[in-house]
């Protein structure tokens, strides 16, 4: 169904992350007959990541006709939800991500439930205002149900974030006018799981959630999928009505 719709898939990593960790979803997205671009955001700022992920946006439209559902993981949500106006855009999908609204600041938006418990072991700002999670404890509480030794890797090769993005106010909101999708993690430590279903409620978002640390992705790559494809098949419904 997929290769019939011609629907391309761009999927935006999130903080103490990079492309790499859609390494389990790609293969899935590739076999149901996808087009697949990773964004690699610099996590400098809101501005900055936007901007890159529009560009990517325009790249692949000129590449490839077609529409296009917006994926994203954590920070990447935020990042979606100001990047994703194109109206290729056929539907967001959020996988344990923020969804600010449009000026809303992300420090504040947190704050609503109790900080995750991953977040006490994040450092930083370093000299150049970015943040880190310490190595030690990044495979207990980042990607506590990913194989150990994987997890590890993710920890030595972590992106940092820039402190600022805390601050940051969006210009728009693009769920407001896209159809949402939203994964919960329900074990997630770095976003508080009553805080993801409480932007996926008011996003109006079609909610699933599994029993995962923060990287769903990692570690429930199928129901990414399944959520991905749900997206691509509403948007054809919507096309061929």
């Amino acid at each position: 169904m997929a290769s019939d719709t011609k629907v391309n898939v761009v999927l935006v990593h999130g903080a103490w992350a990079d492309g790499s960790s859609w390494q389990r979803v790609i293969p899935l997205l590739y076999n149901e007959g996808f087009r697949v671009t990773t964004v690699p955001i610099p996590l400098s700022s809101l501005e900055d990541d936007v901007a890159r992920t529009q560009s990517v946006i325009k790249r692949v439209l000129a590449a490839n006709a077609g529409p296009i559902v917006l994926a994203a993981h954590s920070w990447g949500g935020a990042v979606i939800s100001a990047a994703g106006t194109d109206p290729n855009i056929v539907g967001l999908v959020y996988v344990a991500a923020f969804a600010p609204d449009e000026g809303e600041v992300l420090g504040p938006l947190n704050d609503r439930f109790p900080p995750g418990a991953g977040l006490s072991h994040i450092q930083g700002p370093d000299d150049q205002g970015f943040l880190w999670i310490d190595p030690a404890v990044y495979p207990d509480v980042f990607a506590q149900d990913v194989d150990k030794a994987e997890a590890r890797i993710m920890a030595a090769t972590q992106r940092p974030l820039a402190a600022n993005v805390f601050g940051a106010k969006p210009s728009t909101a693009a769920w407001r006018s896209k159809p949402s999708w939203y994964l919960v993690a329900e074990d997630d430590q770095i976003i508080n799981p009553d805080l993801e279903r409480w932007m996926a409620q008011r996003m109006h978002a079609e909610t699933h959630s599994v029993k995962s640390s923060h990287v769903a992705i990692m570690s429930h790559p199928r129901e990414v999928v399944e959520l991905i494809m749900q997206a691509a098949t509403a948007s054809a419904g919507a096309r061929m009505g």
